[in-house]
């Protein structure tokens, strides 16, 4: 399974200001950190980029680049402009983070996979919002890949994403993206490919929790066809699922977040307690 490092985040405490000061040291320092654990491709992930976005970008895809040459990058931003900027400046093959079903997205953004050659996520949601059950998701997924013939960028270059939605909002979701998943393999011969945003599942959660839910849902994704994830790679717990550690995958810890996930109990921030 692919693992897209994460943590190249403006949202980061340190990577943030790091991005907004021109700072290379603490976003070199994360992207060497996310390698050695495990990445085998680093999301940089911009935000909105609307405050000189093109200029961050650059910077940013250079800084990693310097260290990680041999690592390819995911780029995520919502400006094109600060998309294209980087786009040029990758020197393997990058991946845009992403579109959706929603057509000024599609417009946007599959004329900038095309002319970079690059791969792209789509986002199984459309202009009506979050998509409410699998079979919304693959009605979503089916017009990303109608746009996708028609903007002439290859299926094979195309990773669906169900959209996962926080288990301490939406506790039914967890299911729905996971036959999502499965759904989305059914589409095309050969399969297409698929990804996650991993921690999005746990979001609000309280820190302890974290990441045995998210190494739980990644021990249900991946029978179902999961080809890639954006995630931590510092995590062992993590880790551990994608190298299908048997111990790990029978553990006590695991077993008590899949009855969550799967809606067999009632989620709460001490059920692992």
């Amino acid at each position: 399974m692919l693992v897209i490092g994460e943590k190249v985040n403006i949202m980061s405490k340190t990577i943030g200001p790091a991005m907004k000061e021109r700072d290379p040291g603490p976003i070199r320092e994360m992207a060497l950190r996310q390698v050695a654990g495990g990445a085998n491709v680093l999301d940089l992930n911009l935000g909105p980029a609307t405050k000189n976005g093109p200029e961050m970008m650059e910077f940013v895809v250079r800084t990693v680049q310097e260290v990680v040459p041999d690592i390819r990058l995911c780029l995520d931003t919502m400006n094109p402009e600060a998309m294209e900027a980087g786009l040029k400046l990758c020197t393997l093959q990058p991946i845009i983070n992403s579109t959706s079903a929603e057509r000024a997205r599609l417009e946007a953004f599959l004329p900038l996979a095309k002319t970079y050659e690059a791969e792209i996520i789509g986002l199984a949601m459309t202009e009506a919002g979050v998509s409410r059950d699998a079979n919304e998701r693959l009605m979503a997924a089916t017009e990303i890949m109608a746009a996708m013939m028609e903007f002439d960028v290859p299926l094979d270059r195309l990773y669906l994403d169900p959209l996962l939605l926080p288990i301490a909002v939406a506790q039914q979701q967890a299911l729905e993206a996971i036959e999502s998943v499965a759904m989305f393999k059914q589409l095309n011969e050969p399969p297409l490919k698929t990804v996650v945003g991993l921690s999005n599942i746990y979001n609000g959660c309280q820190e302890h929790v974290k990441s045995p839910l998210a190494a739980a849902l990644l021990a249900l994704l991946i029978p179902s066809g999961l080809d890639a994830a954006i995630m931590d790679p510092n995590d062992e717990l993590q880790m551990a699922v994608v190298r299908q550690d048997e111990t790990v995958l029978s553990s006590e810890t695991i077993r008590k977040s899949v009855g969550v996930l799967k809606n067999e109990t009632l989620y709460c921030n001490s059920y692992l307690d």
